[in-house]
Order: C-alpha cells, then structure tokens, then sequence
C-alpha cells in the first residue's frame, strides 16, 4: 500500500461513492458505504473452502482496524 494513502482518505473515498477492492489474508474483498456508520464487506474472491463470511455489515471503527492491513487496493466508482 501506499504509505501516503491516510485513513482519513479512505473514508472520504467510500463517503464520495468509490467501492473499493482490495485484498487482506489472501482474499479480495470489495468495500461499499450503504448509509452513515454502516459498510458492506463482499467476498470477490477466494480458495473454495474459505471460513470467510461471503457478506457481512460492518460499522467504520472495523474499517478503520481493518485498514492497516489492507493490501492491492484498487477503486470502482458507485453508478447508481
């Protein structure tokens, strides 16, 4: 990752609309903002066997634990 890219940018990113991908323990996620405090965190990809919830709600104190780790991070804009 980038060590110029802040948390802080992060977060305005998924508040402007971006979903973004990006890859932690070897598994792709993609991360989208659906209301105030409230993400979604979707499995893209994955081994066939994976203990990984394919979706689950998160609230932004988990994106902001998560983000440190995060790895490949890649954008896709919100048409919507």
């Amino acid at each position: 990752m980038d060590k110029s890219y802040s948390f802080e940018q992060l977060w305005k990113d998924l508040n402007t609309g971006y979903q973004i991908y990006f890859t932690y323990m070897d598994v792709r996620y993609l991360l989208s903002k659906l209301k105030s405090n409230c993400y979604s965190k979707e499995v893209i990809k994955s081994a066939d066997k994976s203990p990984h919830p394919k979706l689950q709600i998160i609230t932004l104190k988990t994106v902001k634990e998560l983000f440190p780790f995060m790895e490949n991070i890649e954008y896709k804009v919100n048409i919507n």
